[in-house]
């Protein structure tokens, strides 16, 4: 493990070790399956776990390359591959839970771990006890028994809200109760959970791991006990990632600290910049000191991403003329990529939620979720002071913000 190396170092070189040919870029192992030369070698390939020369479905050295770069990134042991952050996720979830068990998330994170815990999980006899992330002692009330995963996100899913992971994997700990958190907006460049306690760090490799918009995966990475317990459980359901999406993850990585600088860069000075026009009733970011948990934040993140979100002030209407009015920031699902993009919350999620959970989930109707790119932050400064009416203060603001 390159323990002393930088991750603009490991994204390049943590895979070395596991390249197989003397090409400089990893050639991609297109095959489902792998030949064997004796009865022997075909029930040793059959039956050691995670060998990635036997079947696509139990492993695949394109697999391995990424979670090499993944684990030494997070800074643990090991690293498992999915075809989503979704698969990575369930796989999981079943692995640490049963019938009667019980599992704590929090209210304010993605939806379709909430969909995951109280469409799946609940019927299957699973209690789920959903706590605001910023009250300890919600996290502390809720630990039982029977408490058998803490599942966490920081920031959160669109707010932005922060989770103190070395607090919450403290109380977790002393009820034998193993954590989760999913990494995916911080990224292990700006954020790395087990550093605090966390077990398990999860991303949805789709977004910044991957960076370019063109594959869909998701990764676990913990301690090899942890990675081992829940690899069958990946291989029984059929979360298989192809090797070409492998490869492409991989490609996509060897960026990922540059890519994560800029994005961080861009967001800093777009929050700075929004939080001051009176267009704007909030700003969620965490790396504003008007943020509510902004000194936690800069205690367990190194920087502050590049997702944040804003709330149009003034009424729904106001929403479309202005993402109509911009020319450079894409409305698009999904974030991290090098381009920047935004959604409408409440009009993404009204198929998932009603207007009750939208409320009770701080969604407003005015909210915008921004994941920025890496385009020049001038002009993205452009793009928004146009569709505000604010272009020429714009570039003015971006002269004034200290990053």
């Amino acid at each position: 493990m390159m323990e002393s190396k930088r991750p603009e170092t490991i994204v390049i070189h943590a895979d070395a070790p596991l390249q197989s040919t003397s090409a400089v870029a990893p050639p991609i192992f297109q095959t489902s399956t792998f030949k064997a030369q004796t009865d022997d070698e075909y029930l040793r390939l059959a039956t050691e776990p995670r060998n990635d020369r036997f079947y696509t479905r139990y492993g695949n050295p394109n697999h391995s390359q990424v979670a090499a770069v993944v684990a030494q990134l997070e800074g643990t042991q090991d690293a498992l591959i999915f075809p989503s952050g979704m698969a990575a996720l369930s796989a999981a979830v079943m692995a640490f839970c049963r019938h009667g068990d019980h599992v704590i998330a929090q209210q304010h994170m993605y939806a379709g771990t909430h969909k995951l815990l109280e469409d799946i999980l609940r019927p299957l006899g699973v209690e789920c006890t959903f706590v605001d992330q910023t009250n300890l002692a919600e996290f502390a009330r809720a630990l039982c028994d029977r408490t058998r995963l803490v599942m966490v996100e920081t920031p959160s899913n669109p707010l932005m809200k922060i989770t103190d992971l070395q607090a919450v994997a403290d109380l977790a700990r002393e009820h034998g109760a193993a954590t989760l958190a999913d990494n995916t907006f911080a990224t292990p460049i700006n954020q790395r959970p087990l550093d605090f306690g966390i077990d398990i760090a999860m991303h949805s490799a789709t977004k910044y791991l991957g960076g370019h918009s063109d594959v869909s995966a998701g990764v676990l990475a913990g301690r090899s006990d942890v990675i081992e317990r829940i690899w069958p459980y990946g291989v029984k359901l059929g979360f298989a990632t192809n090797a070409f999406d492998s490869w492409l993850l991989l490609r996509g990585l060897r960026t990922l600290a540059l890519r994560v600088e800029r994005q961080s860069h861009n967001a800093q000075a777009i929050a700075a910049f929004l939080a001051s026009r009176p267009q704007i009733s909030a700003v969620h970011y965490p790396g504003l000191k008007s943020h509510a948990q902004h000194e936690l934040a800069a205690r367990q993140m190194r920087r502050f991403g590049g997702m944040l979100s804003f709330e149009l002030a003034g009424t729904s209407d106001r929403v479309e003329p202005f993402i109509r009015g911009l020319s450079l920031i894409t409305r698009a699902t999904s974030l991290g990529g090098v381009e920047s993009t935004l959604v409408h919350q409440s009009a993404m999620w009204r198929s998932l939620m009603n207007d009750g959970q939208l409320k009770a989930a701080g969604i407003s109707p005015t909210l915008i979720r921004l994941s920025t790119g890496i385009e020049h932050i001038d002009d993205l400064l452009d793009d928004l002071g146009r569709a505000l009416g604010t272009r020429g203060e714009a570039r003015l603001a971006q002269t004034n913000v200290r990053l």
